[in-house]
Order: C-alpha cells, then sequence, then structure tokens
C-alpha cells in the first residue's frame, strides 16, 4: 500500500475512529462517576451531620473525609498485590462491595462507626479507581492514554459536581438515611456497567505474572525524581482540595445560604466539566511541568478570590480552585501512566495513596486551623500549600510529547 493510499484509507476511517474514541471516552467518564460519586457527596450535608451527631466542624470533617484514610491505604495494596488482579473483575467486586458500607451509613448515630464506614468506602473506592486507572494506561497507546485518563478525571469531576447537588437534595428532601441509600443504589449500578462494557475485552488485560509488586518495583518507582515530584504533587493537590471544599461550607452558610441549598453552590463545578477533558492537550502542547504550573496559578487565583466577604466573589474563587486542580491532577495522572515503564497498577496506587494521603491530612490540619484561627487564616495555607507544588512542577523534566 502506497503512501497515498494509506492516508486515504486513514481519512476515510478518521471519522469513525473519532466517534469510537468519543463513545469510550464518555463510557470511563461514567465509571468515574459512579466510583467516586460516594467520595465528596457527603461533605454538602456537612452541617446536617454536624447538626445530627453533635460534634466539632473539625471532628465532623474528619469523620467525613475518613474515607481519604481508606484510598490511600488501599492504594498501597494494590500497589503491591495489583499486577496480577483482573482488572475488570477487580473493578466491578470493588464497587459492588462499595454498596455495603454505604448501605450501613444510613442507620448509624455513632460519629466513631460512621467514620469506620467512610474509611472501607474508601477501600472500595481507591482499588476500583486505581485498577481503573491501570487498565486505561495499558489498552491506550501513548498518545491517547493522556485523554482517556483525562476523561477519567472528568467523570471525577462530575461526581463531585453532582454527586453534592444530589446529596443535598435527597437529604433535605427525604433525610440522611434516604440519602445513603441511594447513593447505595449507584454503588451497584456502577457495578453492573463495568460487568456488561468492560466483559468483552477483559482477555486483553495485560497481567504481571509476579502476582504483585516487589519491593525492588517500589525502589524502582520511588527512586524516579520526576515520580517523588508527582507523587508529592498529588499529595499538595488533595490537601488543598479538602481542606477548601471541606470547610468552604462553614463560611458560606455563615453568609446567609441554607444548608440543604449548599448543593446548588457546588455548580461551580460545572465549568470543571467542560475543561479537564483538554488536559490531555494542554499537556502535549507544552512540557507536562509547565502545563501543572499553569494550572496551579489558575487555582491559586481562586483562592485569593475566597478572602472575600462577597458570596458572589467567593462562588468565582471556588470555580477557579475547582478547574485548576482538576487540571492538574489530570495532568500528574497522565505523568505517572507515561513516567512508569512497567508496573503501572503498582506505580498509578503509590500515586494515589500519597494523593488521599494529603486529602486526610488536609482535613485535619484545615479543621483544627478554621476551629481556631479562622477561614482567612485557612486560605493562607491553602495558598502556601499550592506555591509548594507548583515548585515541585516546576522542577519536573517530563518532556512534551
Amino acid at each position: 500500500m502506497t503512501d497515498v493510499e494509506q492516508s486515504l484509507r486513514t481519512s476515510v476511517h478518521a471519522p469513525a475512529l473519532a466517534r469510537a474514541d468519543s463513545w469510550r471516552f464518555g463510557l470511563i467518564a461514567l465509571i468515574a462517576f459512579l466510583t467516586l460519586v460516594d467520595l465528596f457527596a457527603a461533605q454538602a450535608v456537612l452541617p446536617s451531620l454536624v447538626e445530627k451527631f453533635q460534634v466539632s466542624r473539625a471532628t465532623m470533617g474528619f469523620a467525613v473525609n475518613a474515607s481519604t484514610f481508606g484510598m490511600a491505604v488501599a492504594g498501597l495494596l494494590v500497589a503491591f498485590f495489583g499486577s496480577g488482579l483482573d482488572r475488570r473483575k477487580g473493578i466491578w467486586i470493588s464497587l459492588a462491595v462499595l454498596s455495603v458500607p454505604t448501605t450501613l451509613l444510613a442507620f448509624t448515630d455513632n460519629i466513631i462507626v460512621f467514620a469506620a464506614l467512610r474509611v472501607l468506602q474508601g477501600l472500595c473506592m481507591s482499588t476500583a479507581f486505581t485498577l481503573t486507572a491501570a487498565y486505561l494506561s495499558e489498552h491506550f497507546s501513548a498518545g491517547k492514554a493522556t485523554g482517556a485518563l483525562a476523561a477519567y478525571v472528568t467523570g471525577n469531576v462530575a461526581s463531585n459536581l453532582f454527586g453534592r447537588m444530589l446529596s443535598a437534595a435527597v437529604a433535605g428532601l427525604g433525610g440522611l438515611s434516604v440519602n445513603f441509600l441511594m447513593f447505595a443504589g449507584l454503588n451497584l449500578l456502577g457495578a453492573a456497567l463495568v460487568w456488561f462494557t468492560l466483559k468483552g475485552t477483559a482477555g486483553m488485560m495485560r497481567t504481571d505474572n509476579r502476582g504483585g509488586l516487589t519491593m525492588r518495583m517500589w525502589g524502582v518507582h520511588l527512586a524516579d525524581p520526576d515520580l517523588r515530584r508527582v507523587f508529592g504533587i498529588g499529595f499538595l493537590i488533595l490537601f488543598v482540595f479538602i481542606g477548601t471544599y471541606t470547610y468552604v461550607n462553614f463560611r458560606i452558610v455563615a453568609l446567609g445560604v441554607r444548608p440543604m441549598a449548599l448543593g446548588l453552590v457546588y455548580l461551580v463545578f460545572l465549568p470543571s466539566i467542560l475543561t479537564t477533558p483538554f488536559a490531555g492537550k494542554l499537556a502535549s502542547k507544552m512540557a507536562p511541568g509547565t502545563a501543572t504550573v499553569v494550572t496551579l496559578a489558575v487555582a491559586i487565583v481562586g483562592l485569593v478570590a475566597l478572602l472575600s466577604p462577597f458570596l458572589p466573589v467567593i462562588l468565582g474563587g471556588l470555580t477557579l480552585v475547582a478547574v485548576g486542580t482538576f487540571l492538574a491532577q489530570a495532568i500528574a495522572t497522565g505523568i505517572v501512566g507515561r513516567r512508569a515503564m512497567s508496573d503501572k497498577a503498582g506505580a498509578s496506587g503509590i500515586y494515589l495513596a500519597s494523593y488521599y494521603a494529603g486529602g486526610m491530612i488536609g482535613s485535619v490540619v484545615l479543621g483544627q486551623v478554621y476551629d481556631h484561627v479562622g477561614w482567612n487564616a485557612c486560605v493562607y495555607v491553602l495558598i502556601a500549600t499550592l506555591g509548594a507544588a507548583m515548585m515541585l512542577a516546576g522542577s519536573l523534566s517530563v518532556p512534551h510529547r
């Protein structure tokens, strides 16, 4: 076949290939949505949970975000043992099991049990998330992997928006128990979706015959200076994200917004659904480190706006924080997939462990700062944290494609 014939054939099939990619990326985003919809939904009803459990804001914030501890632990477990796991089976089983602690949340009135169930939720969500990230890195070419991962993060963004809005609306209409039962149903829907849509490609999964990640492979990942920097960036991104969107609820309620109307506030995530899919293109136009710095700078501008006493300015700031952090997260996830030459499940697990550890620590640190010093001090801590992330990103040596 001549070059001209090859070019003509490629041009003829290009629209069909583009439609196929759009379908697959849309499916990936939906799976991400159903995987992580529980993670931050409880934040939208945080003031109501404080009233129900009669605890401090910092205590309730920690309990709600205890899921990030489970996310971090599961990330490490998958890093050790995930190489030999069947991706499809691991994902759908994790989502099915996730429905159990979600259901039990509807019936507990003990803060310790509540926090423990949130940890269990995190274990299930992180296992599904990590295995899916590995699946995407293994089943897409280098040119499309970042786009696929960006689609997955876009689904994550959508879960942040619609999960919070749905949580606030359902809790307002039917109460907190009905709210958690509804999310348990979404967990089962996610398991069914994975079962049916990934079944045909299960045989294509590449697994590692070693049966798990050895300490030697851990050493390989951690010896890579760029991977270490990206792990640190992930830690700092979720530190800021959790710290911002957990405790800004109390700031907004103090400005006169009713607790059950908080769901509408999270329309600030809507622009992120539109911008996050462009993370792959952004990372291909410039060096990934530079792209990360630019997106984090956008988030810092948003954080500065949170110092304002005016609700519209705060909402604009929250929008910029979401746009910047989600773009940075998508780019960082893509760097891990490209940089790890082998054992991508292990590298993804280490990254997510670092990422969610940042969220856990962020919920604790910012809760104490908020209770003892106030909201403005929280914002200054968040700005300094993203500044550190920008420094790490600026020192990345990963070239652009």
